[in-house]
């Protein structure tokens, strides 16, 4: 801990935390400090100008990172017949009905993503007590909830992450690995942007892009200049 608390010290002595940068070049600087011993993770901390609490405000949806997101993905489906073959072709982990019910019931929770046709929907809402406090339960918004489960596997597996804002407005998003090009982390970050634009409430009143962060796992924040998000 003692070395990982001096790489971290060294890291912000070496900018100013209080300036806002670029899009590029935070992520130059984001790459620089990222010094662990493993790919670390880079994600973007969003606060958006809207109130969660009003349901009108509520931003939640996907996005495809045209990078990937450097990260093996583990589904889990909720098919039957066909739809389950063809889910499992896709390279879903875990495929089943009320077996895979029983599983997760059970505390098997070794996936990232769950989706589910509509007619499993029934079954799926006895796990809410268990996916939804992780953020694992399907839904209709974000492409989980579909007749088309192999799609949707192809996607999340190839680059398609979900955001969706806390109770304080923020979209945590990771956008990466700290190995990734500078351009391929850029772009990446772009799409969330221009998704979350896209998404902006007609409710949301001022300043929709409010403050903005990139950072590795192990390393400090660096801001971004939230006007040119919004340009």
């Amino acid at each position: 801990m003692a070395r990982a608390g001096k790489r971290y010290a060294d890291a912000v002595a070496g900018y100013d935390r209080d300036r806002a940068h670029e899009a590029t070049e935070a992520v130059e600087l984001v790459k620089r400090m990222a010094t662990a011993r493993f790919d670390e993770t880079v994600e973007a901390c969003i606060r958006l100008g809207v109130d969660p609490r009003k349901a009108d405000q509520m931003v939640r949806g996907t996005v495809a990172l045209p990078s990937g997101t450097g990260k093996d993905v583990r589904v889990a489906v909720f098919a039957q017949g066909e739809a389950a073959a063809a889910a499992e072709a896709a390279g879903a982990e875990f495929v089943g009905a009320d077996d895979l019910a029983a599983q997760i019931e059970g505390g098997m929770l070794d996936f990232d993503v769950t989706i589910a046709t509509p007619d499993m929907m029934p079954t799926v809402g006895r796990l809410g007590r268990v996916l939804g406090p992780r953020n694992l339960m399907p839904n209709p918004k974000t492409g989980t909830v579909t007749p088309d489960p192999a799609k949707a596997v192809e996607e999340f597996k190839g680059g398609k992450v979900e955001y969706r804002t806390d109770r304080n407005g923020n979209v945590h998003v990771q956008i990466g690995k700290a190995s990734f090009e500078v351009p391929a982390l850029v772009a990446n970050l772009q799409a969330i942007i221009d998704e979350l634009t896209r998404a902006k409430p007609s409710s949301s009143k001022g300043r929709y892009f409010r403050k903005a962060t990139l950072s590795s796992t192990m390393g400090p924040g660096v801001r971004l200049d939230v006007s040119r998000l919004e340009a």
